[in-house]
């Protein structure tokens, strides 16, 4: 319980005191709930006994204050004050759930973007050994079970218990034995309960697996739908999601059916109850006439006790069941907690921060890129990706990494990315740590990769990627087209720059799409272009083509490149080749790969 309670408070993108503001409208709105039920009582033994006016003073002394002549003015008046009463509680009870539903709303909208900042925010490791499809499940699908499952129970809890509360305490005052009755009425309810709890668990964890389980395979079939189609195995997904929906199904009717065991033994333990008392009074012989009052608050009570009583019931069967949705969030909130505090203990071996105060990294305002002794080791790894690389690049020099696969090139660019965050050494701007505002250094960056990410919209959002319409550069739009040599491709199109490219691409040739990245990082106005395998997926041809867009910026702007393909770095000032992470061997192209061809 305890565990429940820290994950959930942990989680909660809202203040507890908007938590407390609802816990004393639930009171507030249950002793109205109770005191209007408690007039009924009174207002039936008037209706049916005039001569009590006459017969209480209490009663006599406010027919005098209000100078009420006749007793069935002063039960009119009655009745209209109940009427009165129940108006306004069914008023602020409306008021109320509109408040709640907004308000749970609301944090899963918070919550949504909380975990969409941190996971874009985490450290680029927590990704490499994360499933795309269990963050999905946690933005999109976990963020509305804990607002409508968790968060919405609870509230819903909060407020039947208080109902629960005042209606017991009414039921206390009119008669203390009835009660007690009750209660031992209500412990095979408390004991099924209990004995299920733990099954509860289990199987809320079964179907939130299995809907973890479907948004991979839906991933994995329709991401490669090239390869499911040509190779024919579709069947093999569909009997994958078969699988799981077989699993989600079971799963879940045993939850929505648990739920509903409650109110089905609530229902029947009070009118067991109802039935029985009113049936032993007339068999013991009892005057019913005067129990009919209490009888009917009895009943009143019921009818409100029913629903609040199988509902906390099974909001209680509920929360169980989601027990696994907050251990899922909580660990991964944890976890980027934790990365994010190693990450800055990295950085402080990398540089003492605090000597350099936020400094602002400028295009154009740097004379060489210098790698000072760095050292990287992915975590649960035996061996280090990266040992004591030391070199450096000047501005407007094109340098490629060379080596075999594994050799460490792709990891020495993600760290001179910022993606990772050495163990050891620094990376330096002139003579400043690129970690004394790594942001500033990355806005210096234009990143091509081998796949470029190419959104489902067109190609001038895609170039300007991450700028909102109205924010758009038209003139540098235009630049970054010619120098990325795709200004024919875009005249050709009758949409023009506002051709839809589809998703990822598709729509794209290979040789368009790389061209699009190459125009993306020109629009950004990035001074340093790092290419990581940019053409190694394209034809000869297309790959030429892409290849002079890349040469036509040689001297404008600092170029890093990772490449298989020798053809496509002939034009580099220097070449690096690396070995199990160590750099052995540079210098220029013909004294790299012709000097080895020649010996």
């Amino acid at each position: 319980m305890q565990n429940f309670i820290n994950r959930f408070f942990f989680i909660l993108p809202a203040s507890p005191k908007q938590l407390v503001i609802l816990v004393i409208l639930f009171v507030v709105m249950s002793v109205l709930e109770a005191f209007g039920i408690g007039m009924i009582g009174p207002f039936l033994n008037l209706a049916s006994h005039p001569n009590l006016v006459n017969e209480s003073e209490f009663v006599a002394s406010i027919y005098a204050g209000l100078n009420l002549t006749e007793a069935s003015h002063g039960i009119a008046l009655l009745g209209l004050f109940i009427i009165a009463l129940f108006a306004i509680k069914s008023f602020l009870n409306w008021q109320i759930k509109t408040y709640v539903f907004g308000f749970c709303l609301k944090v899963r909208g918070k919550l949504c973007e909380k975990l969409i900042q941190e996971y874009l925010s985490v450290p680029y490791t927590f990704h490499l050994s994360k499933d795309s499809a269990a963050v999905i499940q946690c933005i999109i699908i976990y963020t509305q079970a804990f607002a409508l499952d968790i968060l919405m129970p609870i509230l819903n809890s909060a407020a039947n218990l208080m109902i629960i509360i005042a209606l017991s305490g009414l039921l206390l005052m009119t008669s203390q034995l009835v009660v007690i009755v009750l209660i031992f009425l209500f412990l095979p309810l408390i004991l099924i309960l209990n004995a299920f709890k733990d099954k509860i668990k289990y199987w809320g964890k079964r179907v939130s697996y299995a809907d973890e389980s479907i948004i991979r395979i839906v991933n994995h079939s329709l991401g490669g739908i090239k390869e499911t189609k040509v190779i024919g195995c579709s069947g093999f997904f569909e009997e994958q999601l078969s699988e799981q929906s077989r699993e989600y199904i079971e799963a879940g009717t045993f939850l929505l059916s648990f739920q509903v065991v409650p109110r089905i033994l609530v229902e029947a333990i009070l009118i067991l109850f109802l039935v029985g008392i009113t049936s032993t009074m007339i068999l013991l012989g009892q005057d019913i006439d005067g129990f009919i009052p209490a009888l009917s608050i009895f009943a009143l009570s019921s009818i409100r006790l029913l629903p609040a009583i199988s509902n906390l019931s099974k909001d209680v069967s509920k929360l169980r069941s989601m027990t696994y949705v907050l251990e899922r969030l909580s660990h991964d909130l944890r976890e980027i907690e934790t990365l994010k505090n190693s990450e800055v203990s990295n950085r402080t071996v990398v540089t003492k921060i605090s000597q350099l105060a936020d400094h602002k990294f400028k295009n154009k305002d740097f004379g060489q890129i210098i790698f000072d002794g760095v050292t990287y080791q992915y975590p649960g790894s035996e061996s280090p990706a990266i040992s004591d690389v030391s070199l450096s690049i000047r501005k407007g020099e094109s340098i490629a990494f060379i080596g075999q696969s594994g050799a460490g090139k792709t990891t020495l660019v993600d760290i001179m990315l910022g993606l990772l965050i050495p163990q050891g050494g620094d990376i330096k701007i002139d003579d400043i740590s690129i970690y004394n505002n790594l942001r500033s250094w990355q806005n210096m960056i234009g990143y091509i990769p081998q796949s470029i990410f190419l959104m489902a919209d067109t190609i001038e959002r895609n170039i300007a990627f991450g700028v909102a319409d109205d924010l758009i550069d038209h003139k540098r739009l235009q630049q970054a087209l010619e120098m990325a040599q795709l200004m024919d491709l875009v005249k050709e199109l009758p949409d023009g720059i506002n051709t839809m490219v589809g998703e990822r691409g598709v729509r794209l040739s290979g040789g368009q799409r790389q061209r699009i990245g190459i125009a993306r990082a020109l629009y950004h106005e990035r001074d340093i272009l790092v290419l990581d395998e940019a053409t190694s997926a394209l034809d000869n041809e297309t790959e030429s083509l892409v290849t002079e867009s890349i040469k036509s910026l040689s001297g404008i702007k600092t170029m890093i490149m990772i490449a298989h393909r020798l053809t496509t770095i002939q034009h580099c000032d220097r070449l690096y080749v690396m070995e199990k992470g160590r750099i052995v061997r540079s210098g220029t192209y013909n004294e790299i790969v012709l000097g080895n061809i020649q010996s």
